[in-house]
């Protein structure tokens, strides 16, 4: 009896344990990726050609000031000592890359302050981006809810870890245990901040799209400050601070010979071939966007005849005799800095597209014609012929309806001579200088494709060089991307 009963129990434990566990899988799912860590990696691969320079020497606080006494050198490791509170670099920076590892103990607070005034307070002068022990005992506690347990929390959404403090909530669950070092990366380059802790986006927003969840938090629209470690008297450590500089480039680059990029930079044009390059596949962006398969084949392979019938090089000079179509970078661009020099003959008008989007105004201010081909014998005949806005100069958004379409100032050289734009694209909006002068300052590109102005603009598309009937010419095309 005894044994039967072993028997029959450990049989119904055996058909029990199939039921449970089912028929194994004849493969097993791949898990979903992470959604965050998959964002994180373009960021990340951008900034992996950065040129990385120390803040923190491993040795002593030379390059900080601030709370010096607050803080110590220990075995290459920056420490945040009980009490310590801003320790900030002498230097200041606007727009850049900061990577840095920390280790905390339970509850302990600090944070990164971002372009602080020197001696300002991180969160309410500058931005705090916070480095919190978000799951300590100090911020949460179990209670019990309609009879069932819960965590509960007296924490912000903003004042989670990775937050920028009143600004931006971080997405959690990426911080490794109490007593581990973490990885993290803050981007700041003009209001775009992204934070990404140990291989997960935290943190992608744009300032300027954003109002903070309390008054007295003013320094969102800082262009630059000290880089701060925002002491919250508690033990922190830190170590392998790193950064890495996007400011603006100089605006005429010199120095470099034609089709040698200066360095940062890609060359777009080898001076020598159309590589690197592909024709207009469709004229209408959202059309081109959508084609796949053989239909963007064939119309790709239409495209690419026409370019190389009417682009051609020359003497180290792209060239476009003004009959053909657009010509197209073939890789897509999302934030980057673009220097191109173009040259143009008399009358004539072309643009640079920017993620397929028209457009970056370039035409000819000299060129004072009335439609009938006479010339005004009057300055308010000249500013009546140029309705078009053309005796204003290149490099508006022209195609802007809302923001503004027109230069700040008329920059272009007389026809004949060559120019250079540096462009720099950040989330939306664009700066431009023309022959070193500011021409466009921060101005959002609107989605020309959408009339309504209701779809926001494709983060990351093609370059052109706009057909628009008329000879062209280029050299000098160098992108430096920017992390996004």
């Amino acid at each position: 009896m005894t044994n039967r009963f072993i028997h029959c129990y450990a049989g119904a434990v055996g058909l029990a344990a199939l039921l449970l566990v089912g028929p194994a899988p004849a493969q097993e799912k791949a898990a979903k990726p992470d959604p965050n860590r998959e964002a994180a990696k373009r960021p990340l691969a951008i900034l992996e050609s950065a040129d990385w320079q120390d803040l923190f020497n491993g040795k002593d606080l030379t390059g900080w000031t601030g709370d010096t006494e607050g803080y110590a050198v220990q075995d290459g490791v920056l420490l945040c000592k009980p009490g310590g509170k801003n320790l900030e670099t002498e230097k200041d920076y606007s727009d850049f890359a900061f990577t840095f590892e920390f280790k905390m103990e339970e509850n302990a607070n600090n944070g990164i302050g971002l372009r602080v005034p020197a001696g300002g307070r991180a969160a309410q002068d500058g931005l705090e981006i916070q480095i919190l022990d978000d799951g300590g005992s100090a911020y949460n506690a179990e209670g019990i809810i309609n009879g069932k347990p819960r965590k509960l929390t007296w924490l912000k959404p903003w004042q989670v870890h990775g937050s920028i403090y009143a600004h931006a909530p971080a997405k959690t669950g990426y911080l490794k245990p109490v007593g581990e070092w973490n990885t993290q990366t803050i981007v700041a380059i003009e209001d775009h901040i992204m934070v990404i802790l140990n291989g997960a986006l935290i943190v992608d927003t744009f300032l300027e799209d954003l109002t903070p969840f309390e008054a007295g938090f003013n320094g969102r629209h800082n262009r630059t400050g000290r880089l701060t470690l925002a002491g919250h008297s508690d033990p922190m450590e830190f170590r392998n601070l790193k950064i890495a500089e996007f400011t603006p480039s100089d605006p005429n680059a010199a120095g470099t010979a034609d089709n040698t990029p200066p360095a940062g930079f890609t060359a777009l044009f080898n001076g020598k071939d159309l590589t690197g390059w592909k024709g207009l596949a469709h004229k209408n962006a959202v059309e081109r966007r959508a084609l796949t398969g053989e239909a963007l084949k064939e119309a790709q392979t239409a495209a690419d005849e026409v370019m190389n019938a009417h682009w051609s090089v020359a003497d180290g000079v792209l060239t476009y005799d003004g009959k053909g179509a657009s010509l197209c970078t073939a890789k897509d661009y999302g934030d980057f800095e673009f220097y191109c020099d173009w040259k143009i003959p008399a009358g004539a008008d072309s643009g640079i597209y920017l993620r397929g989007t028209p457009q970056i105004q370039i035409w000819d201010p000299w060129d004072a014609k009335n439609k009938d081909g006479s010339r005004p014998d009057t300055p308010e005949e000249w500013v009546t012929a140029y309705r078009t806005g053309r005796n204003l100069g290149s490099g508006g958004l022209w195609n802007n309806k809302r923001a503004r379409n027109q230069p700040l100032v008329l920059a272009d050289k007389p026809i004949g001579e060559w120019n250079r734009f540096l462009i720099r694209m950040v989330g939306k909006r664009v700066s431009i200088w023309l022959n070193g002068k500011l021409v466009v300052d921060r101005t959002k590109l609107e989605n020309y494709w959408d009339k309504g102005g209701l779809i926001p603009l494709v983060r990351a598309d093609q370059i052109e060089l706009q057909h628009h009937g008329s000879e062209l010419f280029f050299k000098n095309l160098y992108i430096r991307e920017l992390p996004y």
